[in-house]
């Protein structure tokens, strides 16, 4: 066999290169691999801000990705506008190729709004009795009770509304010059406060109503309206 020349060699060598190249190069036709998640955009204020005892209104959140034209943006939250704090709302898009990526919204809960009263304003009690009545009022949140303006009552935290000393009709001032039956009147100021320090309060009387007639005898309780 005779000798391959000097060009004959260097001709098998170019294809051995082009063959190898031919090999290594990537396939431009393969499948694209898709690895980008979507891109979230929360709609809205972030945080968010809402009275406590109201409902909060999600203006949700949107989602873009490089392939799919739609992705769908679900939400979930961990909290409620029940409570004073905070709580998050978690959005979460994913698109058909399996990523999936977060976004979240801080939504503050306040309360900026006083206790209402519901209890009336005039509680109508026996001579001789401490007990008066439960001064009620509603609110988000747990209400205590303080009262002012009074030397003879007192009232829990919880509203329980009483004399400090049981009250004798007669001892109403100017009662022997005309007695005619009418009650013998106290009054104060409750304040209701809530937890975040919302304050209303309410002008109470107490009325306290004679029990048989005039006592002319203090030490048998002999009621005979005489006021002699």
């Amino acid at each position: 066999m005779a000798e391959l020349s000097a060009i004959q060699k260097a001709l098998i060598a170019i294809a051995g290169l082009g063959a190898i190249s031919a090999l290594t190069d990537d396939d431009d036709d393969g499948p694209v691999l898709d690895t980008t998640p979507p891109v979230i955009t929360v709609t809205g204020d972030n945080p968010a801000t809402v009275e406590a005892g109201t409902t909060y209104s999600d203006p949700g959140a949107t989602a873009t990705d490089d392939t799919d034209a739609s992705v769908t943006v679900t939400s979930s939250a961990d909290g409620d506008t029940n409570t004073v704090g905070s709580y998050t709302i978690t959005y979460t898009a994913t698109d058909s190729s399996g990523n999936s990526s977060t976004a979240t919204r801080t939504v503050n809960v306040v309360d900026t709004t006083a206790p209402v009263f519901t209890s009336s304003a005039t509680f109508v009690v026996d001579e001789n009795t401490t007990a008066i009545g439960t001064v009620t009022a509603t609110d988000v949140d747990t209400v205590t009770f303080t009262i002012a303006d009074t030397t003879v009552m007192a009232i829990t935290s919880g509203g329980v509304l009483t004399f400090t000393t049981a009250i004798n009709y007669e001892d109403k001032p100017d009662l022997y010059e005309e007695y005619d039956g009418s009650t013998y009147d106290f009054t104060a100021t409750v304040t209701a406060t809530d937890a975040s320090g919302n304050a209303a309060t309410q002008s109470i009387t107490v009325q306290v109503r004679d029990v048989g007639g005039v006592d002319d005898d203090e030490g048998t309780g002999t009621g005979t309206g005489t006021g002699t």
